[in-house]
């Protein structure tokens, strides 16, 4: 009995303890609310927030802050070719399509308004088989009745206006090259039986001998000696859009040559490619002129030069303007050609004009033009004349 009134007294305690520890806890609590209301009156008490870190931004300020930024200007649409299977199948065009010959051919691009180009044989005359249309927000083009002529690039230009001034806008243009697959034609026909091509030095030279199947194979070949011109990419390419490219023509290309396209059992030579080569200047002539005196006597002799170093093998024609031509002086010139020392092959190429027994009318300015076949260049000097000398007296 002494035992269970032991224990009973020590519950009794414990729980006295604690009760007497919430009081002063919540004591403690409401004396701190009572100061922070004294010490800001009105202002409600907030609920703490977890903090996230230093690198956290306030709520409000980033909600503030993105509500200045205005969006980008939406971008223009971009001009789209679209290839118009039939009625109501579109497809997006890539770098070439083929359409089978007699087929339809109708392209749709978008932009108010556009332009086309075709290739030139429908630019010259297309029978009436070629339309263009201009609706609100798109171009068509349509081409009926095909045949392997109809062959080449087609392009749309989107134009920019102001009031009734419009432009294309070359850089936003989209092209297509199509194939017209002609059984019978393996090569875009041509009324020319031989097409003379200039070759120039250091200029790429194409062979237009453009195929109606991309599947066709081409090869070069030149008509005398009879062989296969050697195409390794590099000196010589093949593009199926194109034809042949002398990327770097020379001498020994020159001469007459001929593509042959295979396709199954249908084996076709193209027309006939004479090449001449010419040994085109990279640029104008640079003339100088020079005079054998600035200032010659009456009676003496005057010789003014006009010399142009440049490529070998580039002519360089000169032609003179004079003040004797007024009163029909003759002009007499000599002309020379002669290399130049160094690495590469260049060459010197002089005219000298000749005055002989200078009068007063010789007096004035000399002008030298040098042309090639990149331009011409004028350069000019001055000559006076002053009385001849009287001799002295012994």
């Amino acid at each position: 009995m002494p035992m269970v009134n032991l224990l009973g007294s020590k519950r009794r305690l414990v729980l006295s303890v604690l009760l007497m520890c919430a009081l002063i806890f919540e004591l403690a609590h409401c004396q701190k609310d009572a100061q922070e209301q004294r010490t800001n009156p009105g202002r409600k008490p907030k609920p703490s927030k977890p903090k996230l870190g230093k690198s956290t931004n306030k709520g409000p300020r980033a909600v503030t802050a993105k509500a200045k930024i205005k969006a980008p200007p939406a971008a223009p649409p971009q001009t789209l070719l679209t290839q118009v299977l039939n009625k109501g199948k579109f497809k997006r065009v890539g770098e070439t399509i083929s359409v089978q010959t007699g087929d339809t051919l109708e392209l749709r691009c978008r932009g108010k308004p556009v332009q086309w180009s075709v290739p030139s044989y429908l630019q010259e005359d297309d029978d009436g088989r070629l339309r263009i249309v201009q609706h609100e927000r798109y171009g068509v083009l349509t081409l009926v009745n095909t045949t392997g002529a109809d062959t080449g690039e087609y392009t749309c230009y989107p134009m920019y206006c102001e009031d009734t001034d419009c432009r294309k806008e070359y850089d936003k243009a989209v092209k297509v090259f199509v194939f017209f697959p002609d059984p019978q034609e393996l090569f875009v026909p041509s009324s020319d039986y031989y097409e003379v091509i200039q070759l120039r030095t250091n200029w790429p030279t194409v062979l237009p001998c453009q195929v109606t199947s991309p599947e066709a194979k081409v090869t070069l070949h030149r008509e005398y000696p009879p062989v296969e011109v050697a195409v390794d990419g590099s000196e010589i390419s093949f593009n199926v859009k194109m034809g042949f490219t002398i990327h770097r023509p020379r001498p020994y290309h020159a001469g007459a040559l001929y593509c042959v396209a295979s396709l199954g059992n249908l084996r076709q030579s193209s027309t006939k490619y004479m090449l001449i080569y010419v040994n085109y200047p990279m640029a104008a002539p640079a003339p100088v002129i020079q005079a054998s005196s600035s200032s010659v006597a009456v009676g003496e002799n005057l010789r003014v030069s006009c010399s142009v170093v440049g490529e070998q093998d580039v002519v360089v024609e000169f032609t003179w303007e004079y003040p004797g031509q007024q009163i029909g002086r003759p002009l007499y010139t000599q002309e020379s050609i002669s290399p130049v020392g160094g690495g590469a092959a260049r060459q010197q190429s002089q005219s000298v004009l000749l005055v002989d027994e200078v009068r007063d009318v010789d007096q004035g300015t000399y002008t030298c033009t040098a042309q090639n076949l990149q331009g011409a260049t004028s350069v000019s000097t001055t000559v006076k004349v002053v009385p001849k000398a009287k001799p002295k007296k012994p």
